[in-house]
């Protein structure tokens, strides 16, 4: 399928409700240990991956085009293979992280969050990886980021029995095409629910 970016201002706004939405979501707990989509992880531990996942990025993109990240998408690896590895990278990131309440995770987070969304503009053109022939600008890898937010803002509200769906599900579905190139694009129908499958999530999923 072809990869159409999204327009660039749809692509920020759509970033900043994702994070809007984790931080409206993340009033909503009173008990941070409650399951999520996301397999063996509690709230609390999404809430820790987020603040880590956001920092991250920051660093990506301080180091680009050669970052620890575009090393990895460099190696063309499996993307079962490169998945794996970024699993290990989260749970030892997950291992260090200081002690903190859900909340406070969160407002880490958002703060990193929207700093990145910042700086981006100054650097939408600039190389960022490439991966088995596929070239990304840091603007192009934004969608990666765009994904993440309102993945993670659809597990936070799972895990309060709740919804989570983007204004602009067509938005996201591009940002992923554009931004994901190492997993299958999402296939037809629902374009928010493609999204969802794609990313190996069940949309009937809801806490037990």
């Amino acid at each position: 399928m072809e990869r159409t970016p999204p327009d660039r201002r749809d692509l920020l706004g759509a970033c900043r409700e994702g994070v809007i939405a984790i931080c409206e979501l993340a009033a909503h707990f009173s008990d941070w240990s409650v399951p999520t989509p996301c397999k063996e992880w509690e709230a609390i531990d999404l809430a820790g991956h987020l603040r880590c996942v956001a920092e991250n990025f920051h660093e990506y993109l301080n180091d680009a085009p050669n970052s620890r990240l575009s090393r990895l998408f460099a190696q063309d690896a499996p993307a079962a293979l490169m998945m794996r590895q970024l699993s290990r990278q989260n749970a030892a990131e997950l291992a260090v992280l200081p002690s903190a309440e859900g909340r406070d995770h969160i407002v880490a987070f958002a703060v990193s969050a929207e700093a990145y969304s910042d700086r981006l503009l100054d650097v939408w053109d600039e190389p960022y990886l490439s991966y088995r022939g596929t070239k990304l600008t840091a603007g192009d890898y934004a969608g990666a980021v765009c994904v993440e937010w309102h993945l993670h803002a659809w597990d936070l509200a799972r895990a309060l029995d709740k919804d989570h769906r983007p204004s602009r599900p067509d938005v996201i579905a591009d940002a992923w095409r554009t931004g994901v190139p190492h997993l299958p694009a999402p296939g037809r129908g629902d374009e928010w629910e493609a999204v969802l499958r794609a990313s190996g999530r069940s949309p009937d999923w809801h806490p037990e």
